[in-house]
């Protein structure tokens, strides 16, 4: 049995910018609003975090500048990509920042088969000694991984587990009784995080944890309490703002959420742009309904 990196919710934090540069005053809000709420792990350098246009210079400081500052709280780094050589580097270079564990997204663009997939994450459990969270994102990536792939990767010591946000159902209950309890799964996708712990997901890494991280974090203790009735009606409560932000590529709407609460400025790096025009009014809106604005 692999005890899981963490159990509950972790949010897939932003990077905040302000004039090009990262803003540190900013993320260090956002970290102790996360600790605030009672969020169970940091990912930090993911899709949402922007990872793709990050310098690897920014990258290991923004690792290690979340570990500064989440006390006792894990620090998840984002470090994959379609090379396993950079993927390998990004690891090294999470674990030197004081990573707890890194995210590794499957290949992306090139892709890879079943056997590259294992070929590529054995390369990278190997190559560090903090855990890897396999990351299955096909609607990004245009590959995902097979139950009998993730089978074999389960048995490698240094993989804990696998973020899934394949929305696939049929793929994850067949994961998890062929892997049992050698591969912790974590929910990819904010609007399914009810059915997938009542199946046995051990928690979420969410986006909208990001905006409402007391919400996301109460949900799933409900999930873990059994109490899924009461968790299924917050669910369904915030099945529209979930929905809204991923109505433009992630992280798009999320941050114009931050920055209409007031957390970051709405500023992206090319080719990402900024969110405007009707699908951030029904944001705007949304967020009023929910009370999380005036």
């Amino acid at each position: 049995m692999k005890k899981p990196v963490f159990a509950g919710s972790s949010a897939a934090v932003i990077t905040p910018f302000k004039n090009g540069k990262i803003d540190y005053d900013s993320f260090k809000r956002i970290i102790d609003m996360q600790k605030i709420a009672g969020t169970s792990a940091l990912t930090v350098c993911g899709t949402t975090g922007e990872a793709s246009t990050l310098r690897r210079e920014e990258r290991f400081a923004l690792i290690a500048y979340a570990k500064a500052f989440s006390d006792n709280i894990p620090v998840i780094a984002g470090s994959g990509s379609n090379s396993t050589e950079h993927a390998i580097l990004f690891s090294l270079d999470a674990e030197k920042a004081g990573a707890d564990a890194v995210l590794v997204v499957t290949p992306y663009y090139n892709k890879a088969t079943q056997k590259g997939l294992i070929e590529h994450y054995t390369a990278v459990a190997d190559s560090v000694s903090i855990p890897v969270i396999v990351y299955n994102v096909p609607s990004r990536t245009g590959v995902s991984i097979k139950p009998e792939t993730y089978l074999e990767l389960s048995k490698h010591p240094n993989i804990n587990g696998v973020k899934e946000a394949s929305g696939d159902f049929g793929l994850f209950t067949k994961t998890l009784s062929l892997c049992g309890d050698e591969l912790n799964i974590w929910s990819g996708n904010d609007d399914v995080i009810v059915p997938m712990m009542s199946l046995g997901a051990k928690g979420v890494i969410s986006v909208a944890a990001n905006i409402i991280p007391a919400e996301i974090a109460g949900l799933v203790r409900l999930c873990e309490e059994g109490s899924f009735f009461e968790a299924s009606r917050l669910q369904l409560k915030f099945n529209s703002l979930i929905s809204l932000l991923f109505s433009e590529v992630n992280p798009i709407p999320v941050k114009a959420a931050m920055n209409e609460l007031g957390i970051c400025e709405n500023e992206l790096r090319l080719p990402l742009t900024e969110m405007t025009g009707k699908n951030r009014s029904l944001l705007i809106h949304e967020m009023r309904s929910l009370n999380l604005l005036n």
